[in-house]
């Protein structure tokens, strides 16, 4: 019994070194269409298996400004989709978002890009007014408006944040809650529901791992 117990310790110790060292070195998944739920993927991408990125788009912020994918160049960015008279899941959203804004709001490689889900309502003007009301850096954090079809194509084809279908045609209306992790690369990093406290803590977290691999 005696020889046992110094065995045990050892073994204990060891267990928790590697334990550790995995926790160290974690990496979060790097995730393509066909990883991800066939309702929420545009079944016109539902093959592809490997080098998923965000591809070109062109948008306008709350400033007025042109937005394209090379303002988001060798950056982090946590994406959604809202509109600013969204009574119920959109208000919970914000707070959660300002939560990750917060704590990211000095670390430069961290940007946050919100699309609006009406751009015939959601204005420059009307987007300005939000993003002051929610006290923001807009240099940090743009909220968009464009083309309907280019929005909702992004959403579905490019982002999988919506599990409904449409052709981003007048009838057609996105409502999600998802949040999605970009990483430098441009490739999807990680999904979390944007009115779970829980699940941004998870986001948060997983923004700190995702930092660290380019430590």
């Amino acid at each position: 019994m005696k020889r046992l117990i110094p065995a045990l310790i050892i073994t204990i110790i060891g267990i928790g070194i590697a334990y550790v060292m995995i926790t160290d070195n974690k990496t979060l998944p790097i995730y393509n269409p066909s990883d991800l739920n066939p309702k929420l993927v545009d079944e016109s991408v539902q093959g592809v298996t490997q080098l998923h990125r965000v591809g070109s788009f062109n948008l306008i912020d709350q400033e007025g400004n042109e937005v394209t994918e090379a303002d988001f160049k060798n950056k982090i960015y946590i994406t959604d989709f809202f509109f600013v008279t969204c009574p119920t899941i959109c208000p919970k959203m914000a707070t959660q978002m300002n939560r990750v804004y917060d704590e990211f709001i000095d670390n430069p490689d961290i940007l946050f890009l919100s699309h609006t889900v009406m751009p015939e309502k959601d204005s420059v003007p009307v987007l300005n007014e939000y993003a002051k009301e929610l006290h923001v850096d807009n240099n940090k954090w743009k909220f968009v408006t464009g083309d309907k079809k280019e929005i909702y194509n992004l959403a579905r084809k490019t982002y999988f944040a919506a599990i409904t279908e449409g052709d981003g045609g007048v009838d057609d209306f996105i409502h999600t809650e998802n949040f999605i992790l970009i990483d430098k690369e441009k490739r999807l990093r990680g999904f979390y529901d944007g009115t779970s406290e829980k699940d941004i803590n998870r986001l948060i977290t997983d923004i700190y791992t995702l930092l660290s691999e380019y430590e």
